[in-house]
């Protein structure tokens, strides 16, 4: 089990990616716009950098939705490879069954 609070700092930086998304994309259109001014280019380049570090998706850690776990995470099912194997074995997850040959 991951430690509780970085499990709540990860939920506090999925909020602030959240709430700056579209202030973030439109810095970043007028910075791709080759037909931007320069003072415009750069009043947006500065803008974006004063945004917070934690509002960039670059930042973001996928976690087992109910362990918390940081790594072996499988995307389909949004959790630990732990998790998948033991939710497998009980039946919980529709369609996969435990590989044997």
């Amino acid at each position: 089990m991951a430690k509780t609070s970085m499990v709540e700092r990860e939920r506090k930086r999925i909020r602030t990616v959240e709430r700056y998304k579209q202030r973030r994309a439109e810095l970043k259109r007028i910075i791709k716009d080759r037909s931007a001014s320069p003072d415009a280019l750069a009043e947006a380049i500065e803008a974006l950098q004063r945004l917070p570090r934690d509002s960039s998706p670059a930042r973001l850690r996928n976690r087992c939705a109910i362990t918390g776990r940081p790594r072996g995470y499988f995307n389909k099912f949004g959790i630990s490879r732990n998790k998948l194997r033991e939710e497998t074995m009980f039946g919980n997850i529709p369609g996969v069954s435990k590989a044997s040959w």
